[in-house]
């Protein structure tokens, strides 16, 4: 018979090597969805400091979307 220690350790590292399939699959999910037609008429930043330092440089203002491609 498995200890509660045991089995909350072994949930403990099954939670984490699922979370991190599941962030890899978000990462393929947002790759997909960049290809999209509409998305390819422009140039799109995916990093936020990069984003707000073209923004000090051009003057101009930064657009914004943020989502989520799962659901709880």
């Amino acid at each position: 018979m498995i200890d509660r220690k045991t089995a909350a350790l072994s949930a403990a590292v099954a939670c984490l090597l699922g979370s991190a399939a599941w962030g890899q699959g978000l990462e393929e999910k947002r790759d997909q969805k960049l290809k999209s037609p509409f998305l390819s008429k422009a140039a799109w930043n995916t990093d936020f400091a990069k984003a707000k330092e073209e923004s000090k440089k051009s003057g101009k203002a930064i657009f914004a979307y943020f989502t989520r491609s799962y659901s709880p």
